[in-house]
């Protein structure tokens, strides 16, 4: 699979990813890896991945955020939140993203280099580095703190700036093969070096100075027909897929090179490298998972050849002792009489040559007992002895029995061992089982397909819930919200809700034109109640009102303006008496995957039965969050307590009225 995006990648990217993402906002920066940086941006909500040296994309997928994030990322953080995205560009055809930004300190740049070992930086108004995912001093650069930010050097020449004199200039290269020297003159990369060859019907292997001139001139127009494709939009992503099945690259057009492979088409070029290096990063996760795991189960294959030696060591020093313990005791009397004679003879003064050589007299003809002397050793006083075709060593300094017994004692060490080694191949077999179940598990969950994230209905910008009745409920988060809520959203069947107290949002029920229900009206004023100003009070209760539509304007009296936000209320007020302050968060399954709810506690306990119950209080969001998620947790089955960790604070924290409270 490649591995990296080319320049071709990126100058069909970069303009569409400007018309995707230009004007809006970065919303918060996560660093999922050394590596790899998320950017996750609002209206429209997206998300940009930025892998350095590698690839730079928005995502669909869910992927898991470390909980604390690197200095790096808190750097990036400090600088960019809140920043509006200003233009998304390619520099000079090179692998160079650059994201212009503007935010509070000025224009900055977020400079993603796909070449090499790759670099995020973030360049200041003033062109230096405020920060780089890594510092580096080069030959003809550096990547320094405080430094003016300089591109490296060109790797070739721009093809979007090249006359065709210009390109005429390559048969200087002389022998170089053109397919190489395309590679060296543009700095375009061999695959489409390789293509724009084909294309033009030039063999890649011809010299430059072979080079005639329609040759060139054909080299040079399929170039920029290929520049030209991908300058005006006329993309047609694919991936590409072998005949086993295996995906092989990711392109912006059909390459001719690749004619005879399957090709899966999308609809956008972002969408074709999302799909295409998630699946990627699974594969390399699922490798490298495979290769930990490999590595100990070949040093534990090891051990256990070494252990299946040392058993059958074991078993054979078990039987061959045993063996000469038994010849010894089946040939007793000669073997006694062989060795007393030899001491006795010791004794009498004989030497030791003397009295070899007489029995060896004996032995060759074939006398008992010499017929068992096989040689003697005189300075270990060592007799070797040859009894049913086993030749092994006696102790002149031992009886017969002794020896026999020694034999035997060996033997029963050697059992002992042989035992030990068993426990300890058996216990070295069940690890190596351990170990092939355990990369088989890894796998399976690394493999498995992240999941794809899901896309915010248009309500959830606003405070929302479904009642009891099924119908939705919407209310404003801020004076923005609220003025887009009455304005735009709001139809003249509906029903608008607002406390009765300064710094409350309004709510609407979308009724559709069905007749409202008394609960859904009861839930309406608690969920206007709660998110109003009478929680940061911490009061108990507070009366709401409702109106029709009709009845809410931006008619001020004379000489009077309203504040973004705010509208007058004219004609009569239908009051709600005494609603409680009280609201619930809980989970509830969608597409096998649990989501956060919250609103009354009436509407969410007939959604769910994982819910949590909370009033004003003076406990912070951020760690009422955390204690809302546990509970959730506790009340979760099994299967999906791992999915609810996994859920984002934030996702909780946005139910919780004006920041703070404390668990019922």
């Amino acid at each position: 699979m490649k591995e990296e995006m080319t320049s071709f990648d990126i100058a069909a990217l970069t303009p569409e990813l400007n018309q995707t993402i230009k004007g809006t906002r970065i919303d918060n920066i996560y660093q999922i890896n050394p590596t790899t940086l998320l950017l996750k941006l609002r209206q429209p909500s997206a998300q940009l991945i930025i892998e350095a040296g590698e690839h730079l994309h928005l995502t669909s997928y869910t992927l898991e955020k470390p909980e604390k994030p690197p200095a790096f990322c808190m750097a990036l953080r400090k600088y960019l939140r809140n920043a509006e995205v200003k233009e998304v560009r390619q520099h000079e055809f090179e692998r160079i993203i650059v994201i212009k930004l503007s935010a509070r300190e000025g224009e900055s740049q977020l400079i993603s280099e796909l070449f090499g070992e790759g670099n995020i930086l973030l360049v200041s108004p003033e062109n230096k580095i405020l920060h780089a995912l890594a510092y580096r001093r080069m030959r003809d650069r550096n990547i320094l703190r405080g430094e003016v930010f300089q591109y490296p050097p060109s790797s070739g020449r721009n093809p979007l700036h090249l006359s065709r004199q210009g390109f005429s200039e390559i048969k200087n290269l002389g022998k170089l093969e053109i397919v190489r020297a395309l590679t060296k003159f543009l700095s375009i990369g061999g695959l489409y070096s390789e293509e724009i060859l084909l294309r033009a019907h030039v063999e890649k292997n011809i010299p430059c100075e072979a080079l005639t001139e329609p040759e060139t001139g054909r080299i040079f127009e399929q170039l920029q027909q290929l520049l030209s494709t991908i300058a005006n939009g006329k993309v047609k992503p694919c991936i590409v897929i072998n005949e086993q099945g295996e995906w092989v690259d990711v392109t912006s057009i059909p390459l001719e090179k690749y004619a005879q492979f399957k090709h899966k088409a999308y609809s956008s070029f972002n969408e074709a490298l999302d799909e295409y290096y998630t699946e990627m990063t699974l594969k390399e996760k699922v490798v490298e998972v495979s290769k930990e795991v490999k590595q100990e189960l070949a040093r534990q294959q090891r051990v256990l050849e070494s252990q299946q030696k040392a058993l059958e060591d074991s078993r054979n020093k078990v039987e061959q002792n045993r063996k000469i313990g038994d010849a010894i005791y089946a040939h007793f009397n000669d073997l006694q009489f062989l060795l007393e004679r030899i001491m006795n003879e010791k004794r009498e003064g004989k030497p030791w040559n003397q009295i070899v050589a007489s029995i060896e007299k004996e032995n060759a003809a074939r006398l008992t007992p010499a017929i068992h002397f096989h040689s003697l050793e005189p300075q270990r006083l060592i007799l070797n002895v040859t009894v049913d075709d086993l030749t092994f060593p006696l102790s002149l300094h031992r009886s017969i029995q002794a020896n026999a017994a020694n034999y035997y004692e060996k033997a029963k060490k050697a059992q002992n061992k042989l035992e030990g080694v068993e426990k300890a191949l058996q216990e070295t077999q069940t690890k190596i089982e351990g170990l092939q179940q355990k990369e088989m598990k890894q796998v399976r969950k690394v493999a498995k397909p992240l999941p794809k994230r899901r896309e915010k209905l248009w309500y959830e910008k606003f405070r929302w819930f479904h009642s009891s009745d099924g119908f939705l409920v919407i209310g404003g988060r801020d004076a923005t919200t609220n003025e887009i809520l009455i304005k735009k959203y709001t139809a003249p069947h509906d029903i608008v809700f607002h406390a009765d107290i300064m710094g409350a949002p309004f709510v609407v029920i979308k009724t559709e034109g069905k007749p409202l229900i008394e609960k859904t009206i009861t839930e309406s004023a608690q969920f206007a109640a709660s998110y109003s100003r009478a929680w940061r009070e911490m009061m108990g209760t507070v009366n709401v009102y409702w109106v029709s539509p009709q009845q809410v304007n931006k008619s001020a009296p004379p000489g009077q303006s309203l504040r973004k936000g705010s509208f007058m209320i004219h004609g009569r007020k239908n009051y709600v008496r005494n609603v409680p302050l009280q609201v619930a968060i809980g989970v509830r399954m969608e597409e096998e995957r649990p989501s956060i709810v919250g609103g009354p506690p009436d509407a969410i306990a007939k959604q769910t039965k994982i819910y949590v119950q909370m009033i004003p209080g003076k406990q912070k969001s951020s760690e009422l969050a955390k204690q809302i998620r546990q509970l959730l947790v506790k009340k979760a089955s099994k299967r999906i307590q791992k999915q609810i960790l996994e859920i984002p604070l934030g996702e909780i924290q946005q139910f919780i009225p004006l920041g703070k409270g404390q668990i019922r």
